[in-house]
């Protein structure tokens, strides 16, 4: 459905130009608009390529054990339902810890890791579990220490100070996080309490 818009989008909007007589403006902005994205691009690889370098470093280290295990009884509490030797459970806190470190890129394939190990344990029902819900709720929102995506763009763009942003990132991630889980929570026991009557 998404290609379908996408494709009707560029669809209307060169036929608008052509219409419009603007084909030319048209043309220049998308050559410029291609050469832009790869610049922006070769600047994300190179700051992303560093940072999950310092994660793998972090990894043999033995730091993102010792980080996950502070995670691990927040994270039984958020997903009680998910067993805590469980692969899931591995998935979902690679992807936080991936997230906190802003490596959205890299916290992606174990987001959906942690998507199909919950599907399994749902017996793979096409009803989303309750630990789902939660999961894509605090994924969504994912609390970040280090937006190093973010700053990648500023440095690309030519900020004075792209680390500026850290210290509001937190806070706003922070609150959108709390916000989540409380959300998250409010509707689930107000779904249990509809059931129980």
């Amino acid at each position: 459905m998404v290609n379908l818009i996408w494709v009707f989008m560029f669809v209307f909007g060169i036929v608008y130009a052509a219409i419009n007589g603007t084909m030319e403006e048209v043309n220049k902005v998308l050559f410029k608009s291609a050469q832009e994205a790869v610049t922006i691009s070769l600047g994300l690889i190179s700051i992303l390529v560093f940072w999950l370098g310092l994660m793998n470093i972090a990894k043999k280290a033995g730091l993102l054990d010792k980080l996950t295990g502070l995670f691990k009884p927040i994270v039984r509490r958020l997903f009680p339902e998910v067993p805590p030797d469980h692969p899931a459970m591995g998935y979902i806190l690679s992807n936080m810890v991936a997230n906190l470190f802003g490596l959205g890129n890299a916290a992606t394939p174990m987001g959906i890791k942690a998507m199909e190990q919950m599907k399994k344990l749902n017996e793979d029902r096409d009803e989303v579990s309750r630990s789902m819900i939660t999961f894509l709720a605090i994924n969504t929102s994912s609390l970040t220490i280090i937006p190093t995506t973010v700053i990648a763009i500023r440095m690309n763009y030519g900020s004075v100070s792209p680390t500026d942003i850290v210290g509001t990132t937190l806070i706003a991630t922070a609150c959108s996080t709390v916000a989540a889980v409380l959300i998250d929570r409010y509707f689930h026991r107000r779904r249990m309490q509809r059931r129980r009557h």
